[in-house]
């Protein structure tokens, strides 16, 4: 894709989700979305997708992939920290 102009990003909330893992509706492993984030900046992505709410539990839909809002500003200097220490040129 980058090759071809295109940025990549990596959709860090969907890719821990698991279709009908609540029976009738969509579970997954929210907590695990920030260490796939991590991987993907170390491995080059241009850019991270994070579906964030204040409470993901009481979200109409994705919360159990969902980041809590509280911890987003970790998360997010934490990805940054990684970037610059993978990508010192950028």
């Amino acid at each position: 894709m980058r090759e071809k102009g295109v940025p990549v990003i990596f959709d860090a909330t969907h890719s821990v989700q698991r279709p009908g893992g609540l029976g009738g509706t969509t579970g997954g492993d929210g907590e695990l979305a920030p260490v796939l984030a991590r991987s993907a900046i170390a491995a080059g992505v241009d850019g991270v997708f994070m579906e964030v709410h204040e409470n993901p539990a009481e979200a109409l839909s994705d919360g159990p992939n969902q980041i809590p809002l509280d911890q987003i500003e970790n998360v997010l200097t934490r990805l940054l920290a990684i970037h610059h220490a993978a990508h010192p040129e950028s």
